[in-house]
């Protein structure tokens, strides 16, 4: 399998590399914002686009929730990203159906899941807090393919649990 498209499976590497390195690098922005907004309230706010921050302390720890949460999100989504890794490895490696890419996906879909309630919590914060002088500009749609993600990873755990199974038992027969 993994002979069929080396290059594809070495550039998903890659690219989830870079993405670990981004996220954590947002998270460090994240954090220093956060840091910085509590030194320095009246510029930071300022400079994000509050008007009058200092007059609706509401609305600044509202904000400030909302970086808390954002932080909150960066370990969930490093999580992802490193199992996706590991998972990339094995493929490459030539053995993805082993039942640790089962569990790998198991955890993944509960991680994805866990960051698409996170996403609503923000958007509840951010609505909660919005006000026609300090708007907060996070809107929450329905997305079905979130939700669709979250079922379709559920469902590729089982079949690479499955698959795993009928392996081992395919070499404990030979």
């Amino acid at each position: 399998m993994s002979t069929s498209y080396p290059a594809a499976l070495g550039l998903t590497g890659r690219v989830l590399r870079l993405l670990v390195a981004l996220n954590l690098l947002m998270g460090t922005f994240i954090l220093g914002l956060l840091i910085a907004s509590t030194v320095a309230a009246g510029p930071v706010f300022t400079a994000l686009g509050v008007k009058h921050p200092l007059d609706d302390w509401s609305f600044v720890l509202a904000m400030r929730a909302v970086m808390v949460l954002g932080l909150c999100a960066i370990p969930v989504t490093h999580f992802v990203l490193t199992r996706l890794l590991a998972i990339v490895d094995t493929v490459r490696a030539g053995d993805p159906f082993v039942i640790e890419n089962a569990e790998r996906l198991q955890k993944i879909a509960w991680a994805v899941l866990a960051l698409s309630l996170l996403n609503i919590v923000v958007t509840a914060v951010a609505t909660n807090a919005s006000s026609a002088r300090n708007a907060i500009d996070i809107q929450w749609s329905f997305d079905v393919t979130r939700w669709l993600a979250v079922l379709l990873l559920f469902v590729l755990a089982r079949v690479f649990e499955h698959g795993a199974r009928m392996r081992a038992d395919l070499e404990g027969t030979i």
